[in-house]
C-alpha cells in the first residue's frame, strides 16, 4: 500500500457486532459512531466516515436493504477509495452475492464483514474482523465484492456460513480464498482479477424466488402453489442432482403450463461441496431430457439465489438470454470455475 492517505466509508447495518444484551437476548444497538469508537487505532493513512443504512439483526435482511445498500455506494463511490460493510452473519453470504451482481467492474474494494460477539464483549472477534477489513479495503490492489472475516479474505460469490458460533465461521465453496490477513498485512493467493471499462450499477431484483429443498417423500401437492406464486425454484437436491420420481410426473405437470422461460427451474446440490452434475444418474437424467434448465454446478446457493434474481430484475428476458446470462463467466463472476 502507498503511503497516501486512503479513505474508507464504513456502511452499518446492525447484526451482532453491534449488538447488546437486551431482555429479550442480543440486539443491535449502536449508532456508528459507538462501532468506530471500539475499533483500536489505524494506521493514520486511513481515514473513515460513517454511514447507517438500517439498524436490523440480519435475519431480517431482504433485497430491499440490498438495494439500499448499493445505492448509498453508488452515491458515494467517486469519494472514496473503498467500502466496509458492518453486517450479521446469519445472511452476509446472500448479501455478498447481491452485491456482487448490483455492482461489477469495481475497481474499489467492498468488503463485508461482520463477527460472533458484540463488539463491546470482553473477548470478541468484532475488533480484529473490523480492523482487518479496513486494511484490506485501503490496500490498493484490493477490488470487487468480498467478505473478510477470521483473516480470510473470500470472493463474494464464494462464501458460505459454516459454523454458527466458532469465530472461523464462513468457508470459501469450491474456491480459494483471495487473500489473508496476517498481522495487519495482505498476504494474497489469488491475483485481483483486471478489470476493464466503468463500474456498472444495477437497480432491480426479481425476489419472486422460492428455494425447494427435498426430503425423501415430499408430497407432490406442494409443488402446484409453489409454481403459482414463484417466477423461478431453484431445486436443492441430493447428492449431484436429480428428481425423486414420486415429484417427476407432478414437476412436469407444472412446467407444462407455462411458456418456454415463463417459470425457470435452476437445479442445486444440498451437498455444500463439489457441485452438482444432474446427467451422471438416470434420476437426474430423466428430468434434463424432457425440459430446460439452469444447473447451479459448482455455484454456492447464496450465489445461484442472488444471480437469478438479478437476471430476472431486468424484465422479461427470453430463455436464451437467461441462460447465457445465468452460465457466463465475465469479470463479476469470475470466480466460478468451468461449467460441468
Amino acid at each position: 500500500m502507498k503511503n497516501e492517505s486512503r479513505k474508507i466509508l464504513i456502511l452499518t447495518t446492525g447484526g451482532t457486532i453491534a449488538s447488546s444484551q437486551t431482555g429479550q437476548g442480543l440486539a443491535p444497538t449502536l449508532t456508528p459512531e459507538e462501532l468506530l469508537e471500539c475499533l483500536p487505532k489505524l494506521n493514520g493513512n486511513i481515514t473513515t466516515d460513517t454511514l447507517e443504512i438500517c439498524s436490523i439483526d440480519s435475519t431480517d435482511m431482504t433485497y430491499r436493504q440490498w438495494l439500499k445498500i448499493a445505492d448509498a455506494i453508488e452515491k458515494n463511490y467517486g469519494d472514496y477509495d473503498g467500502f466496509v460493510i458492518s453486517h450479521g452473519t446469519d445472511t452476509m453470504a446472500y448479501t455478498a452475492a447481491a452485491l456482487s451482481y448490483l455492482i461489477q467492474n469495481s475497481e474499489k474494494p467492498i468488503v463485508l464483514t461482520g463477527a460472533q460477539k458484540p463488539i463491546k464483549s470482553d473477548i470478541t472477534d468484532a475488533k480484529t474482523n473490523m480492523t482487518d477489513s479496513l486494511i484490506y479495503a485501503a490496500d490498493e490492489k484490493s477490488r470487487g465484492v468480498c467478505i473478510v472475516f477470521d483473516g480470510q479474505v473470500i470472493a463474494g460469490t464464494r462464501a458460505k456460513k459454516t459454523k454458527s458460533f466458532s469465530y472461523h465461521a464462513f468457508s470459501s465453496i469450491n474456491f480459494p480464498e483471495l487473500a489473508v490477513i496476517q498481522d495487519r498485512q495482505v498476504i494474497r493467493y489469488i491475483e485481483p482479477f483486471p478489470y476493464t471499462g466503468n463500474v456498472r450499477f444495477y437497480h432491480s431484483l426479481n425476489p419472486k424466488v422460492f428455494l425447494l429443498k427435498l426430503t425423501p417423500g415430499m408430497e407432490p401437492f406442494v409443488l402446484e402453489p409453489i409454481f403459482s406464486i414463484y417466477d423461478c425454484i431453484i431445486v436443492e437436491s441430493f447428492g449431484v442432482g436429480g428428481i425423486p420420481e414420486s415429484l417427476m410426473e407432478e414437476f412436469c405437470r407444472q412446467l407444462e403450463k407455462y411458456k418456454a422461460g415463463e417459470k425457470i427451474v435452476i437445479m442445486t446440490t444440498q451437498v455444500t461441496y463439489e457441485g452438482s452434475r444432474l446427467g451422471l444418474y438416470e434420476v437426474g437424467s430423466r428430468f434434463r431430457d424432457r425440459f430446460r434448465f439452469l444447473e447451479a454446478c459448482d455455484m454456492t446457493l447464496e450465489a445461484a439465489f442472488a444471480k437469478i434474481m438479478w437476471i430476472m430484475g431486468m424484465g422479461n428476458p427470453d430463455w436464451d438470454t437467461i441462460e447465457k446470462m445465468f452460465y457466463d463467466r465475465t469479470e463479476y463472476d469470475i470466480y466460478r470455475l468451468v461449467k460441468k
